[in-house]
Order: C-alpha cells, then structure tokens, then sequence
C-alpha cells in the first residue's frame, strides 16, 4: 500500500477543497489511530500541494496519567516527521463542565475546537483538518435518528464547516487501521472509548455490530445514503442564500422581516434561520423543534412573542420583524429633570415639560398605571405602549414620572394632559436619552 492510498479521502478532498495549495494545514492529533492516520497521510501530500503541516494536540486532563502519555506520544511522533511544527495545550475539563454546569463531552469538545481556533489564527493556518471517519459519520447519523431530527440532522457530521475539514470522512475505519499496518505506524488506545456510560460508546459497541448482523455491508449503505441526503442539502442551502431576506443588525444580535420569513416553504425558511443562528453566534447547533418554534413566531399573530434557543440566545418578535440576540440588551436610560419654564416648544414622547409643584421621580411602571395623553382618552400604560408598538422587551425598563402618587408622563409616550403646563408658566423638563432609543418608534 502507497502513502496515497485513501482513495475516498482524496475525492472527498477534491469535492469539498479542503486542502489549500501553498497554505498551512492544522491537524488535530490525539494519538488515536484515525488522527495518527490523518497526520501521516497529509504528511505525504504536502510536495502536491505545497502546504505547511502543523499538528495540534489538546490535553483535556480527564484521564490522569494516560492523559499526559498520550501527550508525551504526539511529541514523540511529531518529532519523527520532517517540518512538522507542533502546537500543544491543556485545560481542566472536569472543572469547566462543573463550573458551566454542562456535560463533560460537551464542554471538552467546546475547550477543544477553542483551542483549535486559536492555534489556527497563532500558526497563520487556512484550514483545521479533524479525523472524523466513516464510522463516526454513521454513529451520528444514528444518534440523530434516535432523537429525532430533520434533514440537517440525518447528514450528520458535514465534510466541511468553514475552515474545519475532515478529509476521512468517508473513509471507514478498517481502512484507516489498514494505513497504520501498511505503514507500521504506531497509536495510543483512549480507555474512554470503552466506557459504556458514553451514548457514543454503546452505538459502537453494540448498536453497529447488530446492524451489521442484521445487514451485510449496513456501513457502506449508510455512508451512501449520507452523501446522498448531503447533495440534497448544499442544493437546499444554495436556493437558501438567494431567497431568504437579507439580516440587518440590531444591538446584541439581527433581525429579519417576519413576512419575508413566513412566506418562504418551511425548509428554505428553517435553513435560512439555522444560518442566522450560525452567522450570530458561530455554531449553527440547534434541534429541529427550536428552528420550527422560530419560525412560528414569524408564522403567528402575536407581535411580542419570544422563546429560547440555545447558546444563550433569544428569539423575538417585534411586530413586524423577528430578532435574534444572544445575550440582553443592557438598557441605560437617563432622565434629566430641570427646572424651566414653557415657552410653548412641542413635546415629544421623550423631551416634554410637566407642571408640578414637586419634582418628578422617575419610577419602574406599575399594573394599573393609568395616562391621559393630550387629546386623546385615558387608557393604561401597558395598552399604550402595545398601541404605540413598543417592543415588549423594553416596555418595563421605561420610566413613568411620578408626582405626589400620580402619573404625570411616561418616557417614551409623553405627558399626562393634567400636567401639561401654560404658556409662561414654571414647569419640568424631562429629557431623555439612551443607547436603545432607535428600537422605539
């Protein structure tokens, strides 16, 4: 066997463009068999392409000793192949997963692909090669089935991802642990690939031999019904970018108009909205039901409708748009109170003159809080900032100016017209001004 000898990771290469001529590639090494493989093989293609080969390992801490030998392994390894620099880093997973009160797989894979990035942008690298294989693919193809998912979901791992690539996708692991043998090249054994307690482990262990039983060459026949749900799914994704509406920014996040949104079939709109999700926070993660709940905000009648997403965001309706923000907007608002006295200058819902004897105290709005706008009849706060289309998000965060137990203004509706003063006459005047003040109209 020749060092070129994976044919399906070539193609996969050639389809996907993963490996870029005069660039530098950064490869993710464990000292497991597949990113040992990896390693060696874009090691082999480096005069055809005329890359730079880092490799990258991350010590996660989780298994004591084996942990550091398995790093003592890649430095090894790597000093063994000509002009392969190497990148190492170390993070205490156990403590990270209880500190963020998340899972130990889940926070280990968040450390990992940060150090990933980092190390990327350190060496100047194009591209992050990770050794995902076949086998991997098929594992999550069946743990996204099992929780239920859509099409997104049942392609599982993509080949492709930005700058993270995975050339043995395709490439099942006896193929793989072939290359090692042809080569005589040695590996380090990760003992929490055997723990039964990982999902993961049990769909390998068990699930996939069954099936193999069950049905002679079910491997093969899920990589092809992959890569066929995959050419679906660019297609998909490529009428996604031309029809769904272009994302404007507002403060902590973007938004997109609900009509556009709702008028789209449901699968250009769910993609476009994964998409959104991915350009915000730079993980497009989401299960099928939170992408379909969005898009029943935009389907709906409420205008001030919200739910939760992952990744700390929040998904808002703000009647005619759909808002997408990952953390709360930190709304300042300062109100200035002084003495003046009216000289018949126009008010407006955020700079208006109130007659009073005390001053105005601004004060969070009360249920039941009642205004008398001028010339309009009275009504309760909450209806006229529903009226007003004040977004929900802001309703409560607005000051009403209390004097002596009576609402004499809100900021952002205006005066009460029982404190609206006479020409000449010694009044307040409520200024105000804050960051979020575009959001109201």
């Amino acid at each position: 066997m020749k060092s070129t000898d994976l044919p399906r990771s070539r193609k996969l290469c050639e389809q996907y463009h993963m490996l870029p001529r005069g660039g530098t590639v950064l490869c993710a090494l464990s000292g497991g068999t597949d990113s040992v493989c990896l390693l060696h093989w874009l090691h082999s293609l480096r005069a055809e392409y005329s890359f730079r080969l880092v490799a990258a390992h991350y010590n996660h801490q989780l298994r004591g000793a084996q942990s550091d030998r398995d790093e003592q392994f890649v430095r090894k390894l790597v000093s063994t192949l000509p002009d392969v620099a190497l990148v190492v880093g170390r993070g205490d997973v156990a403590a990270a997963a209880a500190e963020q009160k998340l899972g130990i797989e889940e926070t280990a894979r968040e450390l990992r692909y940060a150090f990933l990035q980092q190390a990327a942008r350190d060496v100047g690298a194009d591209i992050i090669a990770t050794a995902h294989n076949a086998n991997d693919n098929a594992e999550t193809f069946l743990l996204n089935l099992m929780r239920g998912c859509g099409l997104n979901g049942l392609c599982a791992i993509p080949p492709r991802r930005g700058s993270i690539v995975r050339p043995l996708l395709t490439t099942p692991r006896r193929d793989i642990e072939a290359y090692l043998t042809a080569h005589d090249l040695p590996h380090v054994e990760d003992s929490s690939n055997t723990d039964l307690r990982y999902t993961r482990n049990r769909v390998r262990t068990k699930l996939l031999p069954v099936l193999a039983q069950l049905c002679p060459g079910a491997l093969e026949q899920m990589i092809q019904t992959i890569t066929r749900l995959r050419a679906d799914e660019d297609y998909l994704l490529e009428q996604t970018e031309l029809l769904f509406p272009q994302a404007k920014p507002v403060d902590g996040g973007l938004c997109v108009d609900t009509g556009a949104v709702a008028a789209l079939p449901a699968p250009i709109a769910i993609r476009g909205l994964r998409l959104l999700l991915e350009r915000l926070t730079g993980s497009g993660r989401c299960t099928a039901a939170h992408l379909q709940a969005v898009l029943d905000l935009c389907r709906g009648s409420a205008p001030s409708a919200q739910c939760a997403l992952p990744n700390g965001v929040t998904a808002r309706r703000v009647y005619d748009r759909l808002e997408l923000v990952q953390q709360t907007s930190s709304v300042c608002f300062e109100v200035e109170i002084t003495p003046a006295v009216y000289n018949g200058q126009p008010h407006d819902p955020f700079s208006f003159h109130l007659a009073s004897e005390q001053k105005p105290l601004p004060r969070p709005r009360k249920t039941g809080d009642r205004l008398t706008l001028p010339g309009r009849p009275g009504r309760t706060v909450k209806k006229w900032m529903i009226d007003e289309k004040i977004p929900r998000h802001l309703r409560d965060t607005l000051p009403v100016l209390d004097c002596g137990g009576q609402v004499a203004g809100v900021v952002g509706l205006g005066p009460d017209a029982a404190f609206a003063p006479s020409l000449g006459q010694p009044c307040w005047l409520v200024r105000y001004s804050n960051t979020e003040r575009k959001e109201i109209p």
